[in-house]
């Protein structure tokens, strides 16, 4: 089983910076690729980041690149999404996610987090 717990969200104002964290069991950033995806009110849940640790492949949605970095702390256990920058159009419910596949895991992942809120006001 894979568990994915996120926290780091919170209300900020635009151009500001928050640092969500996925936690996960052990082994599983360095084994599963690992990605983060958003859903604002509304609107479809989309991919933001993901990365494949033992590849070394990032990849990132064309709205978050320059802005948001995505990395793993292995030995914590742990993904973390940096967002800079951050705008009013960044305000969603962002979601940790893990797969095997790192293709699948920017489409359709097969592990869940229950989300955190991200608010941006201007």
């Amino acid at each position: 089983q894979v568990q994915l717990v996120e926290s780091g969200g919170g209300l900020v104002q635009a151009g500001g910076s928050l640092r969500l964290a996925c936690e996960a069991p052990g082994r599983t950033v360095s084994t599963y690729a690992m990605g983060w995806f958003r859903q604002a009110p509304g609107n479809e849940r989309e991919f933001v980041a993901a990365v494949n640790w033992i590849r070394g492949v990032t990849q990132y949605a064309d709205s978050v690149k320059g802005r948001f970095t995505i990395s793993t702390d292995n030995a914590k256990n742990t993904v973390y999404l940096q967002m800079n920058s951050l705008d009013p159009e960044d305000t969603a419910v962002y979601y940790c996610a893990a797969d095997k596949s790192f293709a699948d895991v920017t489409i359709s992942p097969d592990y869940w987090g229950r989300g955190t809120q991200v608010t941006v006001s201007s």
